[in-house]
């Protein structure tokens, strides 16, 4: 009773997190930053000795921070929570969206990835399916279906499209969307990436939305040489900035300051992700977390 297509309605919740979507019910209004940054030493290390077989299709830097965000989010379940029409979801799955440039150009198209992961997934099955989608996904003829859906949309007489499009908003707000619509949808997958550093841009902010169902939304910028403070002084190392925006009524500060820990951990210390997403830390790191 109440659940979704997607996700398990969560009726016993405490007080606080039951009442906060009624005083505070847009996602927008409720966004939390993080920023850091992460040294990448261990994650160049590792990419290099992983490289090292000469695979055809790369281990890379953006499939790294994707895994790692996945085993947390799949360790840290209400991560996995969102709000929706007032009312508290845990979803069913893990997944994660983000846009790939058919061409760096101008006019070049932008197709859409969505990947549904699995808690016995490791870093090599996700860098599997990430290959899988990018050789459909850089077909200039290709069009993922979110997109295929809008296009039709557009086709349509602006008399009839616009009515049309405000009904399909409605059922989305009320939880009752027909799920073939929004299979793609980057907004309703659990984590949605922008791949900023592919296009020469640094890390910067970006909006979480009260369409959809995404709770999380990560940036990464441009690695490069950055500074470190040490006993001091100041040292340059190649490193990432990572800017992630949470929909704040989902846990409390200590469960996110956990999570982003957890985040860290895994870049820090990479080989990690070449077990399940599932698999659980040892309790004495957890506990320095």
């Amino acid at each position: 009773m109440g659940d979704r297509f997607d996700a398990k309605y969560l009726k016993d919740v405490d007080s606080m997190h039951f009442i906060m979507p009624f005083m505070y019910p847009n996602r927008c209004d409720n966004e939390a930053f993080f920023s850091f940054r992460i040294d990448l030493t261990e994650v160049n290390r590792y990419l290099e000795k992983k490289n090292a077989e000469n695979p055809e299709y790369r281990y890379n830097l953006f499939q790294c921070i994707i895994a790692a965000t996945l085993k947390t989010i799949t360790l840290r379940s209400k991560l996995s929570i969102f709000i929706h029409n007032r009312k508290m979801y845990q979803r069913n799955e893990v997944s994660t969206a983000f846009t790939v440039k058919q061409e760096f150009s101008d006019d070049g198209g932008e197709v859409l990835a969505f990947i549904h992961s699995r808690p016995d997934w490791t870093i090599n099955d996700l860098h599997d399916e990430i290959h899988r989608q990018l050789l459909k996904l850089k077909d200039r003829n290709y069009v993922d279906e979110s997109t295929g859906v809008m296009d039709k949309f557009n086709a349509l007489p602006k008399w009839i499209s616009r009515p049309v499009l405000k009904f399909v908003c409605w059922l989305e707000k009320k939880g009752k969307i027909i799920p073939a619509l929004v299979e793609t949808d980057p907004y309703h997958s659990t984590v949605n990436f922008a791949n900023l550093g592919s296009i020469g841009l640094p890390s910067g902010y970006h909006h979480l939305t009260n369409w959809g169902t995404t709770s999380m939304f990560v940036v990464i910028g441009e690695a490069g040489r950055m500074p470190f403070f040490e006993n001091d002084q100041t040292v340059f190392r190649y490193a990432v900035d990572l800017n992630i925006t949470m929909d704040e009524r989902i846990a409390d500060g200590y469960y996110f300051s956990k999570s982003m820990k957890m985040l860290q951990y895994f870049l820090n210390h990479p080989e990690l992700l070449e077990h399940p997403f599932n698999e659980r830390l040892d309790d004495d790191v957890y506990s320095t977390l």
